[in-house]
């Protein structure tokens, strides 16, 4: 893999500038003109004489030289479309004016270097950030550390605080060296946030900084989706279900955990998402009791066991999260059956509650205290009062962005998109009967909420019991696809 640097310098800055240029992307993300209205609506909702600022993600060290394949902030990208590291966005309530310029906002972006686009991919740069994304004033990111801007001047800084994961490259006007350039322009030394101090120049500019208030706003924004994104969302979620679907036909005791992580992923890739939206989930039988296991190695999901599947694609930014729990050898026990009833009972109760001006908790009350009057009548727990840990987590989150996504958990609203996902979890050795000792069921879709009720965005996954049997007896188009045997 390792070849000479030297050897770049024999292509010419045409060869990569119409290499580039000539590049085949799809025609569906999301347009400029979506990103500059989200930020003409996060500038009406900032405080007066205010500026917000946004830095990119940093980029992760994987290993030695690898580092893991690079992911935008999503404040970053909601706000902007741009997709490369080592950026900073300053969006500023008030005009500004500076000479003969007056401005909104400025971006600063990694400069174009024909060496480094061979090794990594092009750059957008000063040009292709005014043409592609709309932005007027665009400047390269070295120019920030001597742009003259006067942050002294504003009643508030809003920007969130640092992370520690942010490391020093040998390339100028990286993300740390952006980072430190913005800490002397504000004046502020993160050392003294949580402590006690008589400095007059750090109390002063204290009073402008604001570490809290911008996520509320962006969470505002971004918690209610707008045409293009629920589009993109949808598809997403489409994605995951046919994933799920698949993996119903394709399903048999004798696979892997990590087989049947490759069905569902190999199905993302043929619909063209990008990414999964966050480590996939699949546990086999008692593994399927630990509610992030990632692991997913187990070597034989085993006859008879349970297999817990929560993954979601990520399509164009858009992150679905749908989760199916279906049986290894197509047939429910009767014991399964019990929790897997209870389950989706749970669920449809905690869907009905995904309504214009319910309370964000009602789908989490609801599902609750189905499964605690429902594990008391199996015998599981004592009472339904009773305390366990047999459904430790809420039902539901916003998707979108994040598979988390930003939300102030406030009551619901038009185009929110919110999982339901109720979950009973019995782990070997638990205080009941043996018979229901590795049984865990989770069902989880992707709900979106209109003003004629909530809408399942994910219900081509079959989620009623014998539904799932039906759909596992059919055949899948990876019955044939049979790899020659490796020692």
């Amino acid at each position: 893999m390792k070849i000479k640097k030297v050897l770049i310098l024999v292509f010419s800055s045409f060869f990569l500038i119409s290499y580039a240029q000539n590049m085949e992307l799809p025609k569906d993300y999301l347009n400029k003109e979506f990103h500059k209205e989200r930020r003409e609506k996060l500038r009406a909702i900032l405080p007066k004489n205010s500026v917000a600022v946004f830095f990119t993600n940093a980029v992760r060290n994987r290993a030695n030289d690898v580092d893991y394949v690079y992911h935008q902030d999503p404040n970053f990208y909601y706000l902007t479309g741009y997709k490369e590291p080592n950026a900073l966005l300053l969006i500023f309530k008030e005009e500004q004016k500076q000479g003969n310029t007056t401005y909104n906002e400025l971006i600063f972006v990694q400069e174009r270097n024909e060496v480094a686009e061979m090794w990594t991919g092009k750059r957008l740069g000063k040009e292709g950030t005014r043409n592609s994304l709309g932005f007027k004033i665009v400047y390269n990111g070295r120019e920030f550390e001597s742009y003259d801007i006067d942050f002294s001047k504003f009643d508030k800084i809003l920007f969130e605080n640092f992370k520690n994961d942010v490391r020093d490259t040998s390339e100028e006007a990286d993300l740390y060296d952006l980072i430190q350039s913005f800490k002397q322009k504000i004046s502020f030394d993160f050392s003294k946030l949580n402590n006690p101090t008589n400095d007059k120049i750090y109390s002063k500019a204290k009073k402008r900084i604001d570490l809290e208030t911008l996520q509320i706003l962006m969470a505002s924004l971004r918690e209610i989706k707008t045409k293009e994104e629920i589009v993109l969302l949808k598809k997403a979620v489409e994605i995951s279900a046919v994933g799920q679907l698949e993996m119903m036909k394709a399903m048999h005791p004798n696979m892997s955990e990590t087989e049947a992580q490759g069905v569902h992923e190999f199905v993302y890739k043929k619909y063209g998402a990008e990414f999964e939206g966050y480590p996939s989930i699949v546990g086999a039988g008692n593994n399927g009791c630990i509610l992030h296991y990632t692991n997913n190695i187990k070597p034989v999901i085993g006859d008879g066991n349970l297999i817990l599947m929560d993954l979601g694609a990520e399509y164009h930014g858009y992150t679905a999260d749908v989760t199916r729990t279906i049986p290894a050898n197509g047939k429910f026990t009767t014991e399964q059956k019990l929790i897997y009833e209870l389950v989706y009972k749970a669920q449809e109760a905690g869907i009905a509650e995904m309504k214009i001006g319910n309370n964000f908790n009602h789908p989490n009350e609801v599902t609750r205290s189905i499964i605690n009057k429902g594990l008391a009548e199996l015998g599981i727990i004592e009472s339904e009062d009773s305390d366990h840990l047999y459904y430790p987590h809420g039902s539901s989150h916003h998707i979108g962005l994040d598979v988390h996504d930003a939300s102030n958990f406030g009551s619901f609203e038009e185009n929110m998109v919110i999982t339901v996902e109720p979950g009973i979890y019995i782990p070997e050795g638990s205080n009941c009967d043996e018979k229901w000792w590795g049984i865990a069921v989770r069902i989880e879709d992707d709900i979106l909420i209109t003003k004629n009720g909530p809408v399942n965005l994910s219900e081509m996954a079959p989620r009623k019991l014998e539904e799932i049997e039906a759909m596992m007896k059919l055949p899948s188009v990876l019955d044939s696809f049979v790899l020659p045997k490796l020692d």
